[in-house]
């Protein structure tokens, strides 16, 4: 029912109009005067207002005034009655914002249809109101609540889901024992650790789409009563509700890592990601949602890719694991060599330096080999032979090789497009990588989005990565080989060497160790060593590489056994992109 609020100083005019409301169904209130209706619209909230203009102490248009400025009163229909039907006055309510206007003596039907007209205009305005707040308020609970990239839950909801996890199984028995047939909930931190690469290459577009297509797919992998959440970055966070037996849970951990495992599609490219899990059990590992998201992160940074496994289970040790020397620098946030090295990628703390590699009988330059350097804000240089076996140990040096062979192939082509001539960089490439399923795809694939021809690329293998699965690596290197990309192998004569050895492999170059150039002017053994290397590959028509060549005496020397290429400080150190440009001006 309508609430309309007359104010009118003549008794049997006001009389006359509520009687006639209230016949028409209306809720009436009245006011003699001015102010008395100011107090009964502010009070009472009416749905429309009859005002009288001419009255005593307060006009209607002195009423109006006040309720237009006051918040709770401003949008009541208001329609004035009055005698007067002087036009200035009509203009003048019109300006203090009044909706009608109905001049005395005026019939029933017309009031009625002006009451009918400003209801309903107000009614639609109200509903388009009510429709754009209700609106905002679900955007901004969407903002508040949900991530703007992925539209996942995010920090804040997760911590409701966790709340509500829990009272949906509140009349259950919820265990952290392996053993028992009870429900667990666990928390699950997932990371994504090549995504920085694709976000450094592609851009924030194709970051951002590939952050959608991970969602999708975990949404899928998801069963009832589980939530997925994005905390930030390439962070998700998941509760998941399982059987508490162990080989479950981890049966659900790996359908959630195969599922990440393939190729994404983004328009004309195909990536792959490299997912890590950590897990902490509900009750075992804490109760709250914060410190369960905490020990699973723990327990991620920990992931040792071992046996293709991606995920570990927090253990308490986990907390006071060794630090090294880096843990009480003095830097603000006391973080091990580990935690910095996965950070150091992000903030393109990495570089590439190019040694050259020249001919010894012409002195020209055939091509460089690409060394990773770290130049950390607080610390400085840190040696490769500090961090590479760190990366390796935790599976983070697959990402790394991924930056690597992508960084260079876009430099190589670069210097091409600058006119410079066509220069062949040989990648180091770790036995993690080398063994990880589709690395054959994944190198086409950066070859074609840095449209590098395949014969400027090779590839440097060490004798322990080959010799772990034979035929799985003959696979591997006829497939690059058929491409047209060249495969050395490197630091020969340090492992398991031998021509019977050397023969399964399809290698383009064997490189040869330092420890054995250095000792070669004045050491029999190193020099007879070098020089049955050396015999050794031409007979298996390989090219020869000398590394670390310091002195005139082992360049003699390795030019009269016939080596073909050499490297080493002799020539250049490794040298950052800009001045290997000058060097190759002068080259």
């Amino acid at each position: 029912m309508k609430k309309i609020l007359v104010i009118e100083d003549e008794p049997s005019v006001r009389n006359n109009l509520l009687r006639l409301l209230n016949a028409e169904g209306f809720q009436t209130l009245s006011a003699e005067d001015g102010n008395e209706g100011i107090q009964l619209a502010q009070s009472q909230a009416p749905d429309l207002i009859l005002c009288d203009i001419m009255m005593p102490e307060m006009t209607g248009f002195d009423v109006l005034q006040v309720l237009r400025s006051d918040a709770q009163t401003n949008t009541i229909p208001f329609i004035f009655l009055t005698a007067k039907a002087d036009r200035s006055d009509l203009r003048q309510g019109m300006l203090l914002g009044a909706d009608d206007y109905l001049t005395k003596p005026f019939t029933r039907l017309e009031l009625l249809a002006a009451i009918a007209t400003r209801l309903s205009k107000h009614d639609a305005v109200t509903q388009r109101y009510n429709e754009a707040l209700k609106t905002a308020t679900e955007q901004l609970n969407r903002l508040a609540y949900y991530d703007s990239v992925t539209e996942l839950p995010n920090r804040l909801l997760l911590r409701e889901r966790f709340q509500q996890t829990l009272q949906t199984f509140a009349h259950t028995t919820v265990t952290a024992s392996p053993t028992s047939d009870s429900p667990s909930i666990a928390i699950l931190s997932l990371g994504l650790d090549r995504f920085q690469w694709i976000h450094h290459n592609l851009g924030f577009t194709y970051s951002d789409l590939l952050l959608k297509r991970v969602a999708e797919r975990l949404r899928d992998c998801m069963g009832e009563n589980d939530t997925v959440a994005r905390l930030e970055g390439t962070q998700f966070a998941i509760i998941l509700t399982t059987a508490a037996a162990r080989s479950e849970m981890v049966k659900n951990v790996q359908k959630i890592l195969n599922v990440l495992l393939h190729p994404f599609e983004l328009d004309n490219y195909e990536v792959f990601v490299t997912p890590s899990i950590g897990i902490a059990i509900y009750g075992k590992d804490g109760e709250e949602i914060e410190k369960l998201v905490r020990n699973a992160e723990t327990a991620r940074n920990l992931v040792q890719s071992q046996s293709g496994l991606r995920y570990q289970f927090y253990q308490p040790k986990s907390d006071s694991a060794k630090t090294d020397r880096f843990a009480n620098r003095g830097s603000p946030q006391t973080l091990t060599l580990e935690t910095r090295l996965h950070y150091a990628l992000e903030r393109n703390e990495f570089e590439i330096f190019y040694q050259p590699k020249v001919n010894l009988k012409t002195g020209k330059l055939t091509g460089a080999e690409a060394l990773i350097r770290w130049l950390h804000p607080q610390d400085g240089r840190i040696s490769p032979a500090e961090f590479l076996p760190l990366a390796e140990k935790t599976g983070f040096i697959v990402e790394i090789d991924q930056w690597v062979l992508r960084t260079v192939c876009q430099q190589v082509k670069t210097w091409q497009t600058e006119g410079f001539s066509a220069v062949q960089v040989a990648v180091n490439l770790s036995g993690r990588q080398f063994n990880q399923p589709g690395i054959t795809e994944r190198i086409v694939e950066i070859l074609k989005q840095t449209q590098l021809e395949s014969h400027l690329l090779e590839i440097e293998l060490t004798e322990s990565t080959l010799v772990k699965n034979v035929t799985a690596a003959i696979a591997t290197l006829n497939d690059l080989k058929q491409l047209g990309i060249q495969v050395a192998i490197d630091d020969f004569g340090t492992g398991y060497s031998s021509l019977g050895y050397l023969k399964q492999f399809p290698f383009t170059t064997l490189k040869i160790d330092r420890c054995f150039v250095s000792n070669v002017t004045a050491d029999s053994t190193s020099s007879a060593i070098a020089i049955a290397i050396i015999q050794m590959a031409q007979s298996l028509n390989l090219k020869v590489v000398a590394e670390g060549v310091e002195t005139e005496a082992e360049k003699a020397f390795l030019a009269q056994n016939q080596c073909d290429e050499i490297q080493g400080y002799l020539i250049s150190p490794p040298l950052p992109p800009n001045q290997f440009s000058q060097y190759l001006t002068k080259a």
